[in-house]
């Protein structure tokens, strides 16, 4: 290597670093004004906590750990020997119950035609009373021209005034029978609301013993499996868990500072740590209204003039394609996120909370009486 060249080289090199320099500096600009990343994000899912609607002692188990299974399927049953006890009283009662109305209709039935007979019975005394009157105003003048003694006119008088008192009689007994025809409505009435009663008991019965069969609510993996054959549970008392597979989604937690530029449905650049090397894409679907200190178990309390200023961290919900991946992607999983700020979006961070509220309603004051 001659002496000239040796001078240069380290010119040279200077000039291949600075230009190095140049290039990569250009790409981190550029790419710092593309993209937004963070590794504070993990796979989340709607996991649903199945627990009984009744306490009872479990006699199967129908589904083991982490086994799929769809919206309906039996995963457990309980011992139904008192519900089947219950619905069988339940149907009895209900039996009972009609058949109490089907007698109370043949009292009606009874009624109308002892009603029907009592005015009958006032129709022959009103006939009889008549007929009673009419002897003595014949008699009586039978008695004016002498024909007829006054023993038999008295006699005539006793009959149509005991007539008189057979109609009186007849028709109390008619509104007597009357009023026990309303008191059997009445009692008709109690009847029905009984029977309606016992089919709500029924009804009752029949979903305690179908909730002695617990069924999957929703489609997913079984997890967190803690029941076994043999044990008592209580109503409430968790006793395994469903987790979506198919509906999982991310929430990434970005730094205040990142979010300026984020927008709803810009494109995502997902990895995770389970598959290296894989990319799976994505869309920012939604932004927390608050920080995620703000939905600690225990918030912090700045106002204790011991205060330091830590950048806060805002959940951002991120939703999942479903055809180059998603579905593998198991909750609590780690991930590196990448928002791509040059790609389209809807709504800015900053004007998710801008949207229009609905106009106050006036209020109305009490006017003085």
């Amino acid at each position: 290597m001659s002496p000239e060249l040796k001078k240069r080289l380290p010119l040279i090199a200077a000039g291949i670093v600075g230009v190095l320099l140049i290039i990569g500096g250009a790409i981190w600009w550029i790419n710092g004004q593309r993209w937004e990343a963070t590794d504070n994000a993990f796979v989340q899912a709607d996991t649903t906590n199945v627990a009984p609607q009744l306490s009872g002692r479990v006699t199967e188990v129908l589904v083991t750990d982490n086994q799929q299974v769809q919206a309906g399927d039996i995963l457990v049953k309980l011992d139904d020997a008192d519900q089947r006890a219950d619905l069988a009283q339940a149907e009895a009662n209900l039996q009972a119950a009609i058949a109490a109305v089907g007698n109370v209709d043949a009292q009606s039935q009874q009624e109308k035609a002892n009603v029907a007979a009592r005015a009958a019975a006032v129709a022959q005394a009103h006939a009889q009373a008549n007929l009673a009157h009419a002897e003595v105003e014949r008699y009586g003048k039978l008695a004016q021209q002498g024909w007829v003694s006054q023993q038999r006119i008295q006699t005539e008088q006793a009959q149509a005034q005991t007539s008189v008192a057979a109609v009186q009689q007849a028709q109390a007994a008619l509104v007597a029978e009357q009023r026990s025809a309303g008191v059997l409505s009445s009692s008709r009435e109690q009847s029905v609301a009984a029977v309606e009663q016992a089919r709500a008991r029924l009804d009752v019965a029949r979903i305690a013993l179908e909730r002695t069969v617990i069924r999957a609510p929703v489609s997913g993996v079984v997890g967190a499996r803690s029941v076994r054959v043999g044990q008592f549970v209580n109503a409430g008392a968790q006793l395994l868990s469903i987790v979506p597979l198919g509906d999982t989604y991310v929430v990434a937690n970005f730094k205040e500072t990142q979010l300026a530029k984020m927008r709803i449905g810009q494109d995502v650049e997902i990895t995770a740590d389970a598959f290296p090397g894989r990319k799976i894409h994505g869309r920012v679907d939604s932004f927390a209204p608050a920080t995620g200190s703000q939905f600690a178990l225990i918030p912090i309390e700045n106002a204790t003039g011991n205060f330091t200023k830590i950048t806060q961290r805002v959940p951002v919900r991120i939703a999942v394609a479903r055809n180059d991946g998603g579905l593998a992607l198991r909750p609590g999983l780690s991930l590196d996120i990448k928002v791509d700020l040059k790609s389209q979006g809807g709504q800015l961070f900053a004007d998710a909370a801008s949207a229009p509220r609905p106009a106050a309603q006036p209020t109305v004051e009490p006017v003085a009486q």
